[in-house]
């Protein structure tokens, strides 16, 4: 099975830098991309097949991909350091940044693309399954599953949004909710309680998954009675929801009210002067790869554009 799994833990962060490095450093700007020293490459480092990024029609591999858009933006002159940035000063002129290693890196504009991680049920069993029949992502894997037994686990519109699209691919698709009624709005709830796909389980948790090598089902724990029993699966789904990875900034940019960070109508322009946001951090809805790299590219320009009033000023 190939698929494009989208493992919790890992940020859609080195997209947006890497493309805002390729404009960045065509401006002639000498761009600087921090790549955490655990994960670098974001969530395409954890993919096998990317069958959804345009320009490569027989897919391409995910860190292959990769390679090639670093490889683009260090032929123009982007610099990547792989530290963890543990410190960020925003406000002033000058911004300064803090590595683990305690150095401090001072630039006039820093673009902020640390994506977002999607929520995990908590069992030691996602790790290994990630990739393996376990998904966070239908519109990614969702052609994985033709005609097979799926279940998604959440309540929201997303897990609507998310069950509804698999119909298109699987033969059943469940939908595991832990209390008896969906937080989803009503037209969403009503389109999968319309479709004769979807069948709904109430007052469940997944207590465990089943599978060593693949999925193969769940345990269920009944929210009320507390009793267990298994359900045979083919694939497993999670849409519990998903967090931007913001603490960094926390209590220095604004903040929307779905946690990701405000900016300026379709720009990348944040609360403060020289600090823009791109990617999944300052995108709750489309969270694509394609997306986020498109982001990356507006949020350099709005860097070249803000170095160049400075510039300006100055004269």
């Amino acid at each position: 099975m190939r698929e494009e799994p989208h493992a919790p833990d890992h940020h859609h962060r080195q997209r947006p830098g890497l493309t805002a490095g390729i404009y960045a450093a065509r401006a002639g700007l000498e761009p600087v991309l921090f790549a955490s020293s655990v994960e670098p490459g974001g969530e395409l480092m954890n993919t096998t097949d990317v069958e959804n990024f345009p320009g490569f029609p027989e897919g391409i591999q995910g860190p292959e991909l990769m390679e090639k858009i670093q490889a683009q933006a260090e032929r123009f002159g982007t610099k990547v350091v792989y530290d963890d940035v543990t410190a960020l000063e925003l406000d002033g002129d000058v911004k300064r940044i803090t590595t683990s290693d305690g150095t401090v890196h001072e630039t006039q504009a820093v673009i902020f693309a640390t994506g977002s991680a999607y929520r995990k049920i908590g069992l030691p069993e996602e790790e290994r399954l990630s990739g393996h029949g376990l998904s966070w992502c239908a519109t990614c894997d969702g052609f994985f599953f033709r005609e097979k037994t799926i279940a998604v686990v959440g309540g929201g519109d997303s897990a609507m949004e998310e069950a509804t699209f698999l119909t298109r691919f699987a033969s059943k698709v469940y939908v595991i909710h832990r209390r008896e009624e969906l937080r989803a709005s009503k037209i969403m709830q009503q389109r999968a309680f319309d479709n004769e796909k979807i069948e709904f389980i109430w007052n469940a948790e997944v207590a465990g998954i089943l599978g060593d090598d693949a999925v193969t089902g769940v345990r269920l724990r009944d929210t009320v009675s507390g009793e267990e029993r298994e359900l045979a699966l083919e694939g497993l789904f999670v849409a519990i929801g998903n967090d931007p990875r913001t603490h960094l900034v926390h209590g220095q940019l604004e903040l929307t009210a779905e946690g990701t960070i405000a900016v300026d109508g379709r720009s990348s322009k944040t609360s403060l002067p020289g600090v823009f946001a791109a990617g999944d951090v300052v995108d709750p809805t489309y969270r694509q790869a394609v997306t986020a790299a498109g982001s990356g590219t507006v949020a350099a320009l709005d860097a070249e554009h803000y170095l160049a009033s400075l510039e300006d000023s100055k004269e």
